[in-house]
C-alpha cells in the first residue's frame, strides 16, 4: 500500500489508548486505525474489562473491546498514548488516580501523548499543563489556561512530546499528524514552543453542535426503556432497604410465642 501508511512508519511501535465509557466514536476509532495502518501496535486500556461504549454526541454508539485495564497495563511497556476525547470519558478518566499516574508515566519519560477535544482535561488533572502550549474542544479552553496551559484555536498543535487538537472538525489533519508524531524519536517538531499568550475566548458555541443537537432524533425506544429502568434501580435501592429495615425491627418488637403443652 503506498501513500502515507505504506511506508509503515510505526511498525515496531507499541501505542496504549487511554479510554471509558462515554468515547467519542470516530475519535478513537478512526485515529486507531490509521495508527494500524501505518504499522503500530495499538491496545485500548481503561478502567474495566469488557468493551466500553463509543457515543455520537449524546446518542450511544458502538463498543471497543478492552485490552488492558489501568492495573494490568504498564506505561513502560508503550511507546506513546492517545487519549480520545468525548463528555463522559475524560470526565472518568480524571476521576481516577490510576488515569492520572498512567498519564504522567508517559509525560515523566518524555514519551509522546496525542489527544483531542475533552480529552485534555485529562492532562490537565494529571498536573501536566504548566508551561505547555495546547489547543482542545473550546469550549474547555479556561479549564487549560486556569491549569496553566497556553491555548490555541488552531486545528493541531505540537509542543514537543504533547500534541493537541480541537475535535472531530480537525480530525484528518490531527490523523495524518499522529503518524509523524509517534515516529519522531527526538519530538523535535515541537512547533508551539513561541507562543506567548492563549487565542481570546469564544463569543459563542458552535453552530455545528447546535445544529446537530437540534436535529437528533429521539432515543430509541431500547435506550428509553434502559434509562427508565436504570432511574427505577437506583430510587428503588433506599426504599428496599427502609422496607427491610422496617421488617427486622417489627419482628424484633414481636412477643416470643408460648409455649403451649399438649395433654396426650
Amino acid at each position: 500500500m503506498l501513500g502515507l501508511f505504506g511506508r509503515k512508519k510505526l511498525k515496531g511501535r507499541k501505542i496504549a489508548v487511554l479510554a471509558a465509557d462515554g468515547f467519542e466514536k470516530v475519535e478513537l476509532t478512526v485515529p486507531v486505525r490509521a495508527l494500524r495502518r501505518a504499522g503500530a501496535e495499538v491496545e485500548i486500556v481503561s478502567l474495566r474489562h469488557g468493551r466500553i461504549r463509543g457515543v455520537n454526541l449524546h446518542e450511544p454508539a458502538g463498543r471497543v473491546h478492552v485490552n488492558k485495564t489501568l492495573r494490568e497495563a504498564s506505561p513502560a511497556d508503550y511507546d506513546g498514548l492517545l487519549i480520545p476525547g468525548g463528555f463522559i470519558n475524560p470526565d472518568l478518566l480524571r476521576q481516577s488516580a490510576a488515569a492520572r499516574n498512567f498519564v504522567r508515566s508517559f509525560d515523566k519519560d518524555s514519551k509522546p501523548i496525542a489527544s483531542l477535544c475533552h480529552g485534555p482535561w485529562v492532562l490537565a488533572s494529571a498536573g501536566l499543563m504548566d508551561g505547555r502550549t495546547l489547543t482542545s474542544w473550546p469550549g474547555i479552553r479556561d479549564d487549560l489556561v486556569h491549569a496553566g496551559a497556553t491555548w490555541l484555536d488552531q486545528d493541531v498543535v505540537w509542543d514537543r512530546n504533547l500534541l493537541t487538537s480541537r475535535g472531530p472538525q480537525d480530525l484528518a489533519v490531527f490523523t495524518r499528524s499522529i503518524v509523524d508524531f509517534y515516529s519522531d524519536s527526538t519530538l523535535s517538531q515541537g512547533i508551539a514552543a513561541n507562543a506567548l499568550e492563549s487565542a481570546p475566548q469564544r463569543d459563542r458555541p458552535p453552530q455545528v453542535v447546535i445544529t446537530a443537537m437540534r436535529w437528533m432524533p429521539r432515543p430509541s425506544f431500547r435506550t428509553a426503556f434502559a434509562l427508565i429502568a436504570i432511574t427505577l434501580a437506583i430510587f428503588s435501592r433506599p426504599r428496599r432497604r427502609l422496607m427491610a429495615e422496617r421488617r427486622q425491627s417489627a419482628t424484633l418488637r414481636e412477643p416470643s410465642p408460648s409455649l403451649t403443652t399438649v395433654s396426650v
